[in-house]
């Protein structure tokens, strides 16, 4: 019988995404891997495979982690409350930016803009995790829309792949150094665009619609 694993595996994963988020898929070598967690690279190879199976692990394990954030935000609930739960995920989103001090980014972005012109495994995980997320989007979106606070006229589609352009591009140039109100002003905004039913108006912060008296 093989003899079990005497090292925990699920911090040995969080270690190498450590590595990996720090200095890149190409920047990283088995070596640093060893030296952050601690263990040979014969252990490494034995319980992960090689680097790149290593890392579509971790880069997995990201993009899954990413939806589920999602999904806490926009689980569904009653139509009312659609347009604060997607408030709610778009701000959430500009201060997890804001608050990244070493403006290390999202590993999601990070892998895919480095591997997926060649790499079909982060390429095809990179797509169905967007996908997931634009699917999340469209449901508030459409809920919304039902409940009259977004206008019933305007194409759900559209209006999620605007957010998510808005939430992973929030990401990107809260990389590049914005500024964090600068990153809420953009989140606030974006809220601000969504096309409003006629006889109903948006408070000036973009962050809840007002009927009009």
């Amino acid at each position: 019988m093989p003899r079990p694993r005497a090292f925990d595996e699920r911090r040995v994963l969080e270690q190498a995404r450590e590595q990996f988020w720090a200095t890149g898929y190409a920047g990283t070598r088995m070596d640093d891997i060893a030296q952050a967690t601690g263990l040979g690279k014969g252990s490494l190879y034995g319980a992960f495979g090689d680097k790149g199976k290593l890392f579509h692990r971790v880069f997995g394990d990201w993009c899954t982690a990413v939806v589920e954030v999602a999904e806490g935000r926009l689980a569904g609930g009653p139509d009312a409350e659609a347009l604060a739960r997607l408030s709610g995920y778009v701000h959430l989103m500009a201060e997890n930016t804001a608050s990244d001090a070493e403006r290390r980014g999202c590993l999601l972005a990070k892998g895919a803009a480095e591997l997926a012109q060649h790499d079909p495994t982060v390429a095809g995980r990179s797509a169905e995790t967007m996908t997931a997320l634009l699917t999340l989007l469209r449901t508030e979106i459409s809920a919304a829309q039902r409940h009259g606070d977004i206008d019933s006229a305007a194409d759900p589609e559209r209006l999620a792949a605007l957010l998510l352009t808005v939430v992973r591009g929030i990401e990107a140039v809260g990389k590049a150094g914005l500024d964090p109100e600068t990153l809420r002003n953009i989140a606030d905004t974006a809220l601000a665009v969504l096309p409003m039913p006629e006889g109903r108006k948006r408070l000036a912060t973009g962050r809840s619609p007002a009927r009009e008296n």
